[in-house]
């Protein structure tokens, strides 16, 4: 599966564990792979988990760091598709060395722009430029 795939994937997990308690994380994931709307490899599949895990734990932190970037906006008053892309695209900046800054902005961006609003794409790609100017 190419690593595009492989972020969506992790997106729509991250997705799914905004609307959730986090002691049924594990729980989710194994409904979302076993739905069989895809179907991964197991090399995927380690891939996809690991990183929704990284992502999630690393969640305090990266709030915290997205707080402090966004003048005029709380957590709260983000869309959960945009929050998610951001908590990834802010992963992927901010703690992953092996994807590019460009890339990882781009993804996040065609992601919001697949799933998000109409304006989804230009918050998420504005947000995170704080990021990578860093």
């Amino acid at each position: 599966m190419k690593r595009s795939s492989l972020r969506e994937q992790v997106f729509k997990i991250l997705f799914r564990a905004e609307f959730m308690d986090g002691s049924e994380m594990e729980q989710q994931e194994e409904l979302f792979f076993d739905s069989g709307d895809i179907i991964v490899s197991p090399k995927d599949r380690e891939y996809i988990v690991n990183k929704v895990n990284r992502i999630v734990e690393k969640t305090p932190e990266i709030d915290a760091q997205l707080s402090g970037k966004m003048k005029g906006w709380t957590i709260e008053r983000i869309g959960k598709v945009e929050l998610a892309l951001l908590r990834l695209g802010i992963y992927e900046l901010e703690y992953d060395d092996d994807i590019p800054d460009g890339v990882a902005i781009a993804e996040a961006v065609e992601l919001a722009k697949k799933f998000g609003s109409e304006n989804s794409g230009s918050f998420v790609n504005g947000v995170l430029a704080k990021f990578a100017k860093d």
